[in-house]
């Protein structure tokens, strides 16, 4: 599986939750305590690549035969599973922007 995606997600996540970034860009100060946009963003795309990574993990300790077969097709489900949530709500994210760029003024 290619994380070069994934990696190029949390790059951008990360941008996105630098304060630095964001008081330059005149936002405004997130309540305290509440996990920001930019943060959960960052633990979906955290998870999603630990999740990949224990898949491809066990994929290559099933080729040298020391993992199960049924543990590999189970963490590469699981591994789908949570790239293809994370892909929805990227897409969703990037329709509700197009959305409000439509919108007049």
């Amino acid at each position: 599986m290619d994380l070069a995606a994934i990696r190029a997600y949390a790059a951008a996540a990360r941008q996105v939750a630098d304060p630095d970034a964001s008081a330059a860009a005149g936002a405004q100060a997130p309540v305290a305590g509440a996990p920001g946009f930019g943060d959960m963003v960052m633990n979906a795309l955290s998870e999603t690549q630990a999740v990949m990574q224990a898949s491809e993990s066990l994929t290559a300790q099933n080729a040298a035969g020391q993992a199960e077969l049924v543990d590999v097709v189970t963490a590469m489900a699981a591994a789908e599973v949570q790239l293809e949530t994370v892909i929805a709500v990227r897409d969703q994210v990037i329709r509700a922007y197009q959305e409000i760029l439509r919108m007049p003024i």
